[in-house]
C-alpha cells in the first residue's frame, strides 16, 4: 500500500515519521491483528502527529473504502452505531496510514457485544508513583484473579500503568462481568487502603493508585496489545510474561524496541482463549 506524505513527522521529539508508524504496524500485524479481529474499534487519530490536533473516532468516516469491515453494534439507549473492525494486516495498515496512532478495543466481540470475553483492571497511578510499587500491585491483582479461578495476564500499557487481564468464556453478561471486576478491585484495594483506591472521583483518591474497573462496562475499551501511544517516546502497549514484570516499565518498549522484541519472542498473549473462565463462577467464589 502506497503511503502518502510518509515523511510527515509524527513524533517530533523522537524523529519518527508517518512512514515509521505505518512500517511499525506492518511489522507487528501478525501478532496484533488476532487481538483486534472481531472487535469494535475506537481509533485515536493524529494525522498531523502528536503535536497536532487529535481525536477519538468511534464511528467510521464515509471516506473509508468498502474493503474495511464495518459492523452495526446496538446502543444501550436504542438504535445502533457503526464501528470499524480490523480483520487483517491490510486494514491495520490502512488505518495507520489515516493517522491512527492508538487502537482501543472492546472487551467483547461484534458477534456478542453483551457477552464479554475479557476482563481488565487498569492501574492508574498518581504522578511520582515508583514503578516497583506498580509491579507489586499488579502481582497483588494477579493473586486475587487466581483465587477467583481466573487466569491473569499482564500488559505494560505504553503509558503510566499496567493492565491485568483475564480471558472469559463469553457466557456471562456485561453486568455480571462489571460486578466481578468491581468486587476484584475492591478486594485488592482493601489489602492496602492507604495506597490503593477504587474511588471514581479524582478528588477522593489523594495520592493513591486508582484501580479502574470501569473499562468492563458496555462499549468501554482498553488499549490494544501492540498499539502505539500518542505521547513522546512512541511506546507500545506490550503483553508480558509474568516473569518479565520485575524489570518492566509501563512505557518501556519504544517502537524500535517492540520490533526487536518480537523478532526474538512470541506473543505472550497468543493463547489467551485457551484459559477462558466463567465470570459467574468467579463471582460466586468472591461473594
Amino acid at each position: 500500500m502506497k503511503i502518502s506524505h510518509a515523511d510527515k513527522v509524527y513524533y517530533p521529539g523522537d524523529g519518527l515519521t508517518k512512514g515509521d508508524v505505518v512500517e511499525y504496524y506492518r511489522a507487528v500485524a501478525d501478532v496484533m491483528v488476532p487481538h483486534l479481529r472481531g472487535r469494535p474499534l475506537t481509533l485515536r487519530r493524529y494525522p498531523d502527529g502528536i503535536e497536532g490536533q487529535g481525536w477519538f473516532q468511534k464511528h467510521p468516516g464515509e471516506h473509508f473504502p468498502d474493503s474495511i469491515r464495518v459492523e452495526s453494534v446496538p446502543r444501550r439507549d436504542g438504535g445502533t452505531d457503526d464501528y470499524v473492525v480490523c480483520e487483517d494486516a491490510e486494514t491495520l495498515e490502512y488505518l495507520a496510514g489515516q493517522g491512527t496512532l492508538e487502537f482501543h478495543v472492546w472487551l467483547s466481540t461484534v458477534a456478542a457485544p453483551e457477552r464479554p470475553d475479557r476482563l481488565v483492571l487498569d492501574l492508574d497511578p498518581p504522578d511520582g508513583t515508583p514503578v516497583a510499587e506498580l509491579r507489586a500491585v499488579a502481582r497483588r491483582i494477579r493473586d486475587h484473579y487466581e483465587k477467583a479461578g481466573l487466569t491473569p495476564f499482564v500488559q505494560a500499557t505504553g503509558g503510566r500503568g499496567f493492565h491485568v487481564l483475564a480471558p472469559l468464556d463469553a457466557k456471562a453478561d456485561t453486568e455480571t462481568v462489571l460486578e466481578l471486576s468491581r468486587v476484584l478491585a475492591d478486594n485488592v484495594a482493601a489489602d492496602d487502603p492507604d495506597r490503593l483506591t477504587t474511588a471514581q472521583r479524582k478528588d477522593k483518591r489523594g495520592d493513591r493508585i486508582f484501580l479502574d474497573a470501569n473499562r468492563n462496562g458496555y462499549a468501554q475499551t482498553f488499549v490494544a496489545p501492540y498499539s502505539l501511544r500518542a505521547r513522546p517516546g512512541a511506546a507500545a502497549a506490550t503483553p508480558l510474561d509474568w516473569r518479565e514484570l520485575g524489570k518492566a516499565d509501563p512505557a518501556g518498549w519504544s517502537l524500535a524496541k517492540e520490533k526487536q522484541r518480537l523478532a526474538r519472542k512470541d506473543d505472550p498473549w497468543r493463547d489467551l482463549d485457551a484459559h477462558a473462565a466463567s465470570a459467574a463462577t468467579a463471582l460466586k467464589r468472591l461473594i
